[in-house]
């Protein structure tokens, strides 16, 4: 019986100095190691990003203004042509022919002019003489009149027939690079033939674009009623090509609708992007970027570094005392620097961004610098 108690002592004993090492052991747990980054503050410029389409600020179809035989193509197709450039010559003998007879119609008006001239100063002598009757008189002066307005008249054909003339040589209204000719040598054309060919302008072109009419309230358009102008001074735009690649050249806003569209509820716009290299063509689509020419300051944070959970997105950071303390955040744009934090964070804050599966709201933790995490 002594031996039994003795032995459940000692047990006792044993498990009651197990329980306390372990209790011990338990207080004594290292607090886990962070790494935890600086939130940066970096200037920033919002902008937003829309489906657009390329057009030719000028885009004629050249026809022919009178008929005839085409005599000429002077120009290689696809090429670029300058304002004022033969582009096409109709046999213009006939036409020439018209001017001639004109010519001919006005000198021959001349000369039945000076004639009625002459009779009339004639006239006007006799009359007081009473050499001629007053209605004699009166013919005279309906004669000259007649001469004159004949004059007129003739005038007035040898300009057609000058302007019928100068229609036979057809020139580029604009400079830009032109079509395929839908037309041969030898085919007869006229006013009624259709489009002979297509000019378009390559430098400067138009990029066309909507923007919802939220959008357009966020950028402060609303403000300006009629001066396209002012509207260029608050964003740049960038374009961007199906590949990705960003165009060289920023354009401007030069055309805001004025009416917003009731099916699709979105405002009609357009920018001129400078194209001396023609790399944008009519018709190409392209991604249009509204950006604000002033940079705001925006606190950014690494990616990693943001958690989210049934109550949204947060992000851990150290505290004072070396304590991890929870921050919900609201978030903007990814940025290649990090995301950026709208409201939770200032640049003060040091953010975890490693070791997140071993904290919680509270919990003491030590930090250890990036650069050796890196390592």
């Amino acid at each position: 019986m002594k031996k039994t108690l003795l032995f459940s002592a000692l047990t006792s004993a044993i498990l009651l100095s197990g329980c306390g090492e372990q209790t011990q052991g338990q207080s004594q747990a290292p607090a886990p190691v962070v790494v935890a980054e600086q939130a940066q503050i970096i200037p920033h410029q919002p902008s937003k990003a829309y489906i657009g389409r390329v057009e030719a600020v000028e885009d004629t179809s050249i026809t022919a203004q009178v008929t005839g035989y085409l005599q000429q193509r002077h120009f290689e197709e696809g090429q670029m042509v300058e304002k004022g450039q033969l582009l096409y010559t109709i046999e213009p003998s006939s036409f020439k022919a018209q001017v001639e007879s004109a010519k001919a119609s006005v000198a021959q008006a001349n000369a039945a002019l000076k004639k009625a001239e002459l009779d009339f100063q004639r006239g006007k002598n006799l009359l007081p003489r009473g050499s001629i009757s007053q209605s004699e008189f009166d013919n005279l002066n309906a004669a000259l009149l007649g001469a004159k307005a004949q004059l007129e008249a003739g005038k007035a054909q040898l300009h057609l027939a000058q302007v019928n003339l100068s229609y036979t040589q057809i020139k580029a209204p604009f400079s830009g690079r032109i079509a395929q000719s839908r037309v041969s040598t030898g085919d007869l054309v006229s006013p009624q033939s259709g489009v002979l060919t297509t000019l378009v302008s390559l430098d400067p072109v138009h990029a066309s674009f909507s923007i919802s009419e939220r959008e357009r309230l966020e950028m402060g358009m609303d403000k300006v009623q009629s001066n396209t102008a002012s509207n260029a001074d608050l964003v740049e735009v960038q374009i961007i090509l199906e590949n990705g690649q960003r165009f060289e050249h920023l354009g401007k806003l030069d055309y805001l609708g004025n009416r917003i569209n009731l099916d699709t509820g979105t405002i009609a716009m357009r920018a001129e992007v400078p194209n001396p290299e023609y790399r944008l063509l009519p018709g190409q689509h392209v991604r249009v970027e509204l950006r604000q020419k002033q940079s705001n300051d925006v606190v950014v944070v690494p990616r990693r570094a943001v958690q989210t959970d049934l109550e949204g997105h947060f992000v851990m950071v150290v505290a004072e005392g070396n304590v991890a303390e929870r921050r919900n955040v609201e978030l903007g744009r990814q940025l290649e620097q990090g995301i950026i934090i709208r409201d939770g964070v200032t640049n003060s804050d040091k953010v975890i961004t490693q070791g997140l599966q071993r904290i919680r709201n509270g919990v003491p933790v030590r930090m250890e610098e990036q650069t050796q995490t890196a390592e």
